[in-house]
């Protein structure tokens, strides 16, 4: 059974920062109370990715926060992060878990309930779904309903994380639904201040009633 508190799940997103403001607003992030970190990065090298995870992964770990990295797997054991996300159109997640072995931690996105029932089974430690709102990262979105995302948290035994858009002002449209947290990127990276805007997140997601996102 993994520690993994996944209540205010912290995604990055780099673009338009300096690696000094990034890492920045990285730390303030955890320090107002971000429980996991995925750094994303579509656009670099493997050996930018490499060389920004490694800097990233000396932050999170003065905070004892999880480092996930984003798809890539090999940038993850690379540099001994906590674990690797992966996405429906990544790696399948039997092969991430095979290559990551069993005490590393593997999530994965879901939009549908087979989906979901099927990362599972192939040993995902948690979910992502959504997005639950528009999003204005880069990454492509389906839109995910709120009653979608109710049944894929009954459908399978592990965290199921809602995400996409999501902010202090919007997530009480959560509320009810047994989630174990959200994901966030610009309601965080692009506040003045994202340590206050990961504060405000986390008493929102305790507001919630979340079913505390630990596995």
């Amino acid at each position: 059974m993994k520690a993994l508190d996944t209540s205010l799940y912290f995604i990055t997103d780099s673009t338009g920062y300096t690696e000094e403001e990034f890492l920045y607003r990285v730390e303030r992030a955890l320090q107002g109370g971000a429980t996991l970190l995925q750094l994303r990065e579509k656009e670099k090298s493997t050996r930018e990715y490499m060389e920004l995870a490694k800097k990233v992964h000396m932050v999170a770990k003065r905070y004892q926060v999880p480092l996930i990295i984003d798809d890539r797997v090999d940038v993850a054991l690379a540099v001994d992060a906590e674990g690797v996300h992966v996405g429906a159109d990544d790696m399948p997640v039997a092969d991430a878990r095979r290559l990551m072995g069993a005490d590393r931690i593997v999530g994965a996105t879901a939009k549908t309930v087979f989906r979901a029932e099927e990362a599972f089974e192939e040993g995902a430690d948690y979910l992502g779904v959504g997005a639950i709102y528009p999003t204005t990262t880069k990454v492509k979105t389906v839109l995910t309903s709120v009653d979608t995302l109710r049944e894929i948290c009954s459908a399978v035994p592990i965290p199921v994380n809602a995400i996409g858009g999501l902010n202090r002002n919007n997530i009480d449209v959560l509320a009810g639904i047994p989630i174990a947290g959200i994901c966030a990127v610009s309601a965080i990276m692009k506040a003045d201040d994202p340590g206050q805007a990961a504060a405000e997140l986390r008493a929102g997601v305790e507001k919630l009633g979340c079913r505390c996102g630990r596995i």
